[in-house]
């Protein structure tokens, strides 16, 4: 299988700097089981001043960002490959795991890093999906495009050390991950459940399953439809 190319459209590209140099990401560009680069949108402007934005028709406060640098980035990166192209925005889709799923199954993203008061709509032409991380308001698309490449990569193929322990993770068959315990068994006068430590595998898988299941009721009843 080859290899997730994720490209990212910014106009804060030392933003994702630290993002690429730590952790799993990290260790999956190593692996070359990613490949991630950052481009700069100022680059790709015809302005001589390098502005990416301007004042909206019909008046309103801030600006919006034009859609002539964003057609050209677009173009040049996606070239003649197929390419899934996400906006990141407030007004998408909300994100989650199943969509995180779909993505880690692309050969080549395209991540446009939404910005001021929003984006020129006819940029939406050239766009596959526009996602959001929640219904609140970010400064930029930046930090949410960071949230899909994170949550992406550990989903590729030989990113993690061990495959199953994605099954075990929240969100996973519409519940959210059992509790977990590590040493010492005991921490002042709190112990680990006993159930934990009788070496019974089938009862421990029982056991978790039903935590699962109370955890999930209990914080996200949604989910259990």
């Amino acid at each position: 299988m080859s290899k997730l190319t994720i490209d990212i459209i910014t106009i804060f590209p030392k933003m994702f700097a630290p993002l690429l140099k730590e952790s799993i990401i990290k260790r999956a560009q190593a692996k070359k089981k990613v490949s991630i680069k950052v481009h700069d949108l100022r680059k790709f402007t015809k302005d001589k001043h390098k502005k990416v934005d301007d004042r909206p028709f019909g008046g309103g406060p801030g600006m919006v960002m034009t859609p002539q640098p964003i057609f050209d980035a677009v173009k040049k990166i996606k070239g003649k490959k197929k390419a899934t192209v996400i906006l990141t925005c407030a007004s998408g889709k909300t994100f989650n795991q199943k969509m995180a799923k779909q993505l880690a199954k692309e050969r080549n993203l395209i991540i446009i890093c939404g910005h001021y008061e929003g984006i020129d709509e006819r940029v939406n032409r050239i766009v596959d999906e526009s996602i959001s991380i929640g219904d609140f308001v970010l400064t930029g698309g930046e930090l949410p495009a960071m949230v899909l490449v994170d949550a992406v990569t550990r989903l590729v193929p030989g990113v993690l050390g061990k495959a199953e322990s994605l099954l075990s993770e929240s969100f996973e068959n519409n519940l959210l991950e059992y509790p977990q315990y590590t040493r010492p068994a005991n921490y002042k006068g709190m112990k680990v459940p006993d159930i934990l430590l009788s070496g019974n595998h089938k009862k421990i898988e029982s056991w978790r399953l039903e935590q699962a299941k109370a955890k999930t009721k209990k914080t996200r009843p949604e989910m259990l439809g």
